[in-house]
């Protein structure tokens, strides 16, 4: 054989490299950290970044326009925080796969953004090697989260299963007060689809069957004023 490649074949050739990319976008309010992470993932072939963004609200914008295959996200973002970016970009677009890298291990945190969507979560100081992992797991269908992470995580369901999160608890007292969901995204400027998101586990955390359900326990619990 010579070793060339007919242009049809090149061109299947091209086709599988092109599909096997992981396009990325990262979302980091530092300059240093934004710039470190691209470089760090320009190093493998298989990934392509294809944006970045400073702010929560440059991170949906730019998820939904770009719509990368997963987005690298830290939690502390201004105008959103990581979770409200999270839920932003599930509403909108749930085959986006999101990878939280963050400096936060706090168990509020954790669970928030597990539970908005994240199927990644990794401290920043993990090997590199580890990044590339979570990254490929998670595009893959899995998730991937940090084992001191993943045993916090435990931990805090275990202690707190019925818990409702602050913006839960934002939305039930909206609800107790007659809102609809349309009425409750315009007053906390979310969609109404993360509206409905929270509905619904609200009524799985309180195990009710319907609004009027949730609001009468939660009432019996003190979790709302009579």
């Amino acid at each position: 054989m010579d070793g060339r490649v007919d242009a049809g074949q090149g061109e299947r050739m091209g086709d599988e490299v092109a599909a096997a990319t992981i396009r990325i976008l990262v979302g980091d309010d530092h300059p240093v950290v934004r710039e470190g992470l691209i470089a760090m993932l320009g190093t493998q072939p298989d990934f392509t970044v294809i944006g970045e963004a400073a702010s929560g609200p440059d991170v949906v914008r730019s998820a939904l326009e770009l719509r990368p295959d997963v987005v690298l996200l830290d939690l502390e973002m201004p105008g959103y925080d990581g979770v409200e970016v999270i839920q932003r970009v599930r509403a909108e677009a749930p085959e986006i796969r999101i990878v939280v890298l963050t400096a936060f291990d706090r168990d509020e945190q954790i669970v928030g953004a597990i539970r908005a969507g994240a199927e990644g979560y990794l401290l920043k100081g993990a090997p590199r090697g580890e990044v590339f992992h979570a990254i490929r797991v998670v595009h893959g269908g899995g998730s991937l989260i940090e084992p001191v992470i993943a045993s916090k995580l435990l931990r805090q369901v275990r202690e707190e299963k019925d818990v409702l999160t602050p913006r839960e608890a934002e939305v039930l007292r909206l609800v107790a007060e007659g809102r609809s969901n349309k009425r409750i995204a315009d007053i906390l400027c979310i969609s109404a689809r993360t509206v409905k998101f929270h509905v619904s586990s609200i009524l799985s955390k309180l195990g009710a069957s319907n609004r009027t359900r949730a609001v009468a326990i939660a009432r019996e619990r003190g979790l709302i004023a009579s």
